[in-house]
C-alpha cells in the first residue's frame, strides 16, 4: 500500500489538470500512479517529468533498445519494482525476455555502467567509467550521467513512497522464484 496515495480527482486543481493534459499530449504517456502521486506538488511533477526530454536525448545517443535497457539496468540495480517493471514491459513488448537478454560486450559494458552508478551511488571505478567515456563525447556523457541521476531519483521516489504498481504493468512483473 502506498505511503502517499495518488492525488484524487477531487484534489486536482485546474493547474494539475492542465499539466496532466499537456504531459499526455506531449509524450503520448499515461498518468501513472507515480505521476499522480507527484502531482500533490505541481513543482515536483514538473521537475520529475523532465525525465522525458532527457530520455529522448538518451534514445538519440544510444538508440531505442539500448536506451530502455540502460534505464532498466539502473532501475533494477536500484531495486525499484515499479520502474523495473515499467522497463520489463518495454523489453517484453519488443520481443525479448529480461531474464535472457542477448547483448553485445559493448552493450553489456554500458549496462554495467548504469547499474554501477545506481549500486555505488555514483562512485564507480575508473575502468567502468573510462570504457564508456571513450565511446561518447562530453555532451553525451553528461546526458547519460544526468539521465542516470534522474532515473535514480525516480527510483528513490517510487521506493520511498511505496508507489503502487499500475494495473497495466501486472502481467510484466518478474516471475516469482
Amino acid at each position: 500500500m502506498a505511503r502517499i496515495e495518488p492525488i484524487s480527482e477531487n484534489d486536482k486543481t485546474p493547474s494539475i489538470r492542465e499539466a496532466f493534459k499537456k504531459h499526455t499530449e506531449d509524450y503520448n504517456a499515461r498518468i501513472t500512479n507515480m505521476k499522480a502521486t507527484l502531482a500533490h506538488s505541481l513543482l515536483a511533477f514538473d521537475i520529475y517529468m523532465q525525465w522525458y526530454p532527457l530520455y529522448i536525448e538518451v534514445e538519440k545517443i544510444l538508440g531505442k533498445r539500448l536506451a530502455y535497457l540502460f534505464a532498466y539496468s539502473i532501475s533494477y540495480a536500484s531495486d525499484c519494482p515499479l520502474c523495473s517493471t515499467f522497463f520489463r514491459k518495454m523489453i517484453i513488448d519488443a520481443g525479448e525476455r529480461p531474464e535472457a537478454l542477448e547483448v553485445t560486450p559493448s552493450e553489456q559494458q554500458l549496462l554495467e555502467f548504469g547499474s554501477s552508478i545506481s549500486k555505488n551511488h555514483g562512485k564507480i571505478a575508473d575502468h567502468v567509467y573510462d570504457v564508456i567515456a571513450t565511446r561518447f563525447n562530453k555532451q553525451e556523457m553528461v546526458i547519460l550521467v544526468a539521465f542516470a541521476g534522474q532515473m535514480i531519483a525516480t527510483n528513490v521516489f517510487s521506493n520511498l513512497t511505496e508507489t503502487d504498481i499500475d494495473e497495466y504493468l501486472f502481467k510484466y512483473l518478474p516471475p516469482v522464484k
